[in-house]
């Protein structure tokens, strides 16, 4: 059994219509859109809505900016449209229009942040499933997925904007994980919660990472954990007991499916 394993294609549909050559299946772990291109300023969703000069300004804002100072100035860009939410799904809609042609089937999906979950029932074709919180069999081996991004303690995503990503509360992450039995191989967006594994040698900090899929690392002890959402990990992988646990890299760069085969 050969399955291929992309995460993070933010928009390369090129190089997803090619993920699925030779595999059995084809696993996409989220961040399908192309939201905010830091790479090409005009491109992305925010550079064809607002230009590249706009872009430079958000990147500027992530990298160096005072806390709360991003969030004011993206809430200052959509609220000068006459109808932002309108605007954003269907950009949205527009790269998922591409986007999901492109996958071979079976596909196997759970969304990332950066991602509208609630609008691929759109564009789901044959073979096309959307799984989180759920196990699904593959050539014998158990699969569980869980989507999105868990907020902090304390947090709670927010209701305002046009732009909602897919962050979900810690505990309703937690009980998605839990949720999972007897998993063979862990698939999610973020990564567990591994310093080496969640830390991003270029905007040099950690990102989010669940202490609840390494809490099913622990009891089930899977053939492997595979992730993405950390684009330029500290490590691409680290073996957690008897876990291998790996990024599977920042498809719309590399344009290479992470291949597992047994």
């Amino acid at each position: 059994m050969r399955v291929h394993v992309v995460a993070d294609v933010h928009g390369n549909s090129d190089a997803l219509a090619r993920a699925g050559e030779g595999a059995d299946a084809l696993i996409v772990l989220g961040d399908l859109i192309d939201f905010v291109n830091y790479d090409d300023h005009r491109a992305g969703i925010l550079g064809h809505i607002f230009g590249a000069e706009v872009v430079g300004r958000f990147a500027k804002l992530r990298a160096d900016g005072r806390p709360g100072e991003l969030g004011r100035y993206a809430d200052s860009l959509w609220a000068g449209l006459a109808d932002p939410r309108d605007t954003l799904e269907n950009a949205v809609r527009e790269q998922y229009g591409k986007l999901f042609p492109a996958m071979a089937a079976p596909c196997y999906l759970t969304p990332g942040n950066v991602d509208l979950p609630h609008l691929w029932q759109e564009f789901l074709g044959d073979g096309q499933r959307m799984l989180d919180g759920e196990v699904v069999e593959l050539g014998g081996l158990r699969f569980g997925f869980v989507g999105g991004l868990p907020l902090p303690v304390g947090m709670s995503p927010s209701t305002d904007g046009a732009w909602r990503p897919y962050v979900r509360l810690g505990t309703e992450y937690d009980a998605a994980c839990a949720a999972l039995t007897s998993v063979d191989v862990l698939c999610s967006h973020v990564p567990p919660r591994v310093p080496e594994l969640a830390y991003d040698v270029v905007t040099r900090r950690a990102e989010v990472a669940s202490a609840a899929l390494l809490e099913v690392i622990e009891r089930d002890a899977p053939r492997a954990a595979l992730f993405g959402h950390v684009h330029q990990p500290m490590a691409a992988r680290a073996r957690w007991r008897r876990t291998e646990c790996v990024n599977v890299g920042h498809f719309r760069l590399t344009g290479r499916p992470y291949v597992l085969t047994w």
